[in-house]
């Protein structure tokens, strides 16, 4: 159903093991499954014309039989889907949640608070027969019920889009979730405040088009804000916990 092998003049695929700062890699899949879980857009980085070149993409994590894969979303004419052509091409795709800047008492120390995924293979089209499915999946992933909510797309509309499938089987992953580097002996000013900002992606009030009247904003959309919050407060909750542990 999908082509995991490199075209034969694709170059070596590169070590995925982290030379510095080592014990920020993680090989749990979970933490992978969960950084893409909240992806909203990947960066994909390729070589064209032999000059590299990243994109943003539209992206979800879905499943069209032969396991989990990362699925980018994009246009039948878009550049990438037409190098991908019938054997696919090498692309190393990255997602990143910045959760928080750790404020320390000098800039070298100061640091960042983040989760980030890349995955490196072969990225082939989603096959005819799957391109509707495919396209479902990226939906429910960027807005949970929607589908539910809106017509069913077209024939035209499905011919007209495309999506790239991308294995998950070579992926490296590296976190920082932490307080800031501090001791009582450290001979910095301990007058001038150090800790953690947290950040996260947090929804605004929904703004109508200008044709939806006094329509009610849609299950949808109230469920992906407050979706959006529950990630935020829960990030917050666990740098807490780190920075301030229960005692025991």
């Amino acid at each position: 159903m999908r082509t995991t092998s490199l075209p034969s003049d694709a170059p070596a695929s590169p070590s995925l093991t982290v030379r510095r700062l080592r014990d920020r890699q993680s090989h749990d899949p979970a933490d992978l499954r969960a950084i893409l879980d909240e992806a909203i857009v990947a960066h994909v980085g390729f070589v064209r014309g032999g000059h590299p070149l990243v994109l943003p993409f539209l992206c979800g994590v879905g499943d069209l039989g032969d396991g989990a894969v990362l699925l980018l979303h994009g246009s039948t004419g878009g550049g990438l889907f037409l190098d991908a052509g019938a054997v696919g091409v090498p692309v190393a795709a990255t997602v990143t949640h910045v959760d928080g800047l750790v404020f320390a008492r000098s800039t070298f120390d100061s640091s960042a608070n983040y989760r980030s995924a890349m995955i490196v293979g072969n990225a082939t089209v989603v096959p005819d027969g799957f391109r509707a499915e495919a396209l479902r999946q990226v939906a429910d992933h960027l807005m949970p019920g929607r589908r539910d909510e809106v017509r069913e797309m077209t024939a035209k509309e499905v011919r007209a889009t495309q999506v790239l499938q991308l294995p998950l089987d070579r992926a490296s992953v590296k976190i920082r979730a932490a307080g800031v580097g501090e001791a009582v002996d450290d001979g910095e000013d301990h007058a001038v405040w150090a800790g953690v900002l947290p950040l996260a992606v947090r929804a605004g009030a929904p703004l109508a088009g200008d044709i939806s009247g006094d329509s009610p904003v849609d299950g949808s959309v109230r469920a992906t804000a407050a979706r959006l919050d529950e990630l935020a407060i829960g990030r917050e909750a666990r740098i807490a916990a780190v920075m301030r542990p229960t005692p025991a």
